[in-house]
């Protein structure tokens, strides 16, 4: 027996009274609409992003307004007798509230004209290329609002084509939009704008429909961006509001689906200590076995037992319904760890294979011609000979780990949440760790005595202070790290020691070598042939020349110790253009991820950092910064 379709069910007076009760007492308010709509006010704003779905089709397109902190997704079923009384009730206080209201709805060009605009084009990529039109009618348009709308609108790029924008501001403009569902007298009544963004809907195959997951999540952050200007652009001119900057109108709130997707890809993260399963048990004994072969016999090196099952981590990795986060932001910085640790997983399960190399390369990226220049510079410009790192003795780890744990205290007294422990290795190579908020140092490890101070900044107040700064985050992703957070968090370290006074031309020189060891693996050299390179060309004693070659070659090829060398090049790069220290002590950020921290910190969606490096208030730290700030280079810093 078939059953009868089921009859859209009205807004009732009870439902909307209840919306307005809250927008009334400054409430959020997020609910279903019948037949498939949605409304969501984070807290009273003076706009509205709005989308109404068809009866069928137009994939994809209602997800570009479901990021922003005020949207309306009006179902096909609703009525234009209820969409009118839905719209005053939620422009009505709003509009007490401010003094002005703008609603900016959004939808997508016919699939069917899109596909003759493509047919006409003889440039296959065009078929890619974002496109948008304005439309408000005259003569009452917010032109400043549109204008920053169109500004920001013009910068979004796909495939190295830039955006087209068409502004129509004539009478007829908008026709069909809610613009037509009240009278421009009822508009003016309401001090309300309306601007429409008919888009290109690039995201979706024009033919079929199917949705291009990557390029919608692409343009939604986009045009979020945009949207958020025209919105700060309105309130400057039309409202009494006063937002601090454009960011700041984006959502606050961590909703719970959220939350979840953070702890999970946190406990995966903490699952196995990365740095540990791909360093070698037996890199001492190793050592002395290369020295009785007179170097000729590659060493043999053995890594710990995986503690967890590759497959399984992977089914709970893509179980994460990190697709359905609304907010473009996190989910972006979501997708990339979650791809990351795909990757980091993957290698895992490759150590001592040659696949591992072609992860390592995926997760730390692309060894640049610049890079290798600069690391070649270094080691020819540097004496080979120079001894200054030696000049006060070495101490032992008994010593150094009684320096790190005064340090330590100094930062747990500031924050009792700052736990590290100081543990001395009989298992790690010598030479130091940072692993799961704790410093790990090798048994027979021997520190130049000029150096501990740096060393001590590079580890404690780099490494751990941004762990535990990012474990007092709202997201805990912060304090495990985002993706790609290696080579601005060696690159900070790598700073804290030059502006402590400890950066030597040794360390440059050895971070160097490290470039060149990566450079040489790369381009199929074998471990003997590393080895010999820098000792025999570069002069490096046999022992730092091991310890080199086997952090290279290690697990079957870790290209991971070329983000030192780059990582302080990004880091002296963003200092010379302005930038400031603060927002890179939140956590462990990549220089990609700057701009979304101070996008965060201005939605207020994650905190300033709560502890701040000791080395900032040491004497002459601040001169050294503002030297930075005036642009300096790598090569600079050999005559510093």
């Amino acid at each position: 027996m078939s059953t009868a379709p089921s009859q859209p069910v009205p807004l009732s007076q009870e439902f909307v009274a209840d919306i307005h009760a809250r927008l009334l007492a400054s409430q959020p308010v997020r609910c279903d609409l019948p037949g498939g709509g949605s409304l969501y006010m984070e807290r009273p704003l003076p706009f509205l992003c709005v989308y109404r779905q068809p009866a069928e089709g137009d994939f994809g397109t209602r997800e570009l307004v479901h990021g922003e902190a005020s949207y309306l997704i009006v179902p096909h079923s609703m009525t234009k007798k209820e969409l009118t009384l839905l719209l005053k009730t939620i422009i009505g206080p709003q509009r007490e509230r401010f003094g002005a209201f703008l609603m900016i709805e959004i939808w997508s060009a016919d699939d069917a004209d899109v596909e003759a605009a493509f047919a006409e084009s003889a440039l296959e990529p065009t078929e890619f290329r974002p496109a948008f039109s304005i439309e408000a009618r005259s003569p009452h348009t917010p032109m400043r609002t549109i204008e920053a709308l169109r500004r920001q609108l013009e910068r979004i790029t796909h495939l190295k084509q830039s955006a087209a924008v068409a502004v129509d501001t004539t009478s007829t403009a908008t026709l069909g939009s809610v613009a037509m569902l009240l009278t421009p007298a009822k508009l003016r009544e309401m001090g309300t704008e309306v601007v429409g963004v008919c888009v290109r809907p690039i995201y979706r195959n024009h033919n079929t429909g199917e949705v291009y997951p990557a390029v919608l999540r692409m343009v939604k952050r986009n045009i979020g961006r945009a949207l958020k200007q025209a919105f700060f652009a309105f309130c400057k001119v039309h409202t009494n509001a006063t937002p601090e900057h454009f960011y700041s109108l984006g959502r606050s709130t961590i909703l719970k689906s959220v939350k979840f997707v953070d702890r999970r890809l946190n406990e995966i993260s903490k699952s196995f200590s990365f740095l540990l399963q791909v360093t070698p048990v037996n890199a001492e004994a190793a050592w002395h076995e290369f020295q009785k072969g007179h170097f000729e016999v590659e060493p043999r090196y053995y890594y710990r037992p995986l503690a967890m099952e590759p497959a399984e981590l992977k089914r709970d990795l893509f179980q994460l319904a990190i697709n359905k986060i609304e907010d473009p932001t996190l989910s972006e910085l979501f997708h990339q760890r979650q791809d990351e640790l795909d990757r980091k997983i993957t290698m895992l399960s490759d150590v001592g294979t040659k696949r591992f190399v072609y992860g390592s390369q995926q997760v730390y990226g692309e060894l640049t011609a610049s890079l290798l220049s600069l690391a070649q510079s270094l080691l020819e410009r540097i004496n080979a000979h120079n001894r200054e790192d030696m000049s006060k003795g070495e101490v032992n780890a008994t010593e150094f780990a009684k320096r790190a744990r005064k340090e330590v205290e100094h930062y747990k007294a500031l924050l009792p949440q700052f736990t590290a422990e100081v543990v001395i290795r009989d298992d790690m190579y010598a030479g130091l760790m940072c692993s799961d908020g704790n410093l790990l140092i090798g048994r027979d490890a021997k520190i130049p005595r000029s150096r501990v101070d740096a060393l001590l900044h590079h580890e404690v107040g780099t490494h751990l202070l941004t762990y535990y700064n990012g474990l007092m985050e709202p997201f805990k992703l912060l304090h495990t790290g985002l993706a790609g957070y290696d080579s601005l968090q060696e690159g900070i370290a790598v700073l804290s020691e030059y502006l402590v006074g400890g950066l030597s031309k040794p360390r440059l020189r050895l971070l160097a070598a490290r470039v060149w060891a990566v450079h040489m693996l790369l381009e199929g050299a074998t471990f003997i042939d590393t080895f010999r390179a820098l000792t025999k060309e570069f002069e490096f004693t046999q022992r730092a020349a091991y310890t080199v070659t086997m952090r290279v070659y290690r697990g079957g090829g870790f290209t991971k110790d070329a983000v030192y060398l780059r990582g302080l090049v990004e880091i002296l790069d963003y200092l010379g253009q302005g930038g400031t220290l603060d927002p890179l002590f939140v956590g462990k950020i990549a220089s990609e991820h700057i701009r979304f921290v101070r996008e965060l910190l201005h939605r207020k969606v994650i905190l300033p950092a709560v502890l701040q490096p000791r080395y900032l208030q040491l004497p002459g730290v601040a001169e050294r910064l503002e030297k930075l700030g005036a642009g300096m280079t790598v090569l600079n810093l050999i005559e510093d």
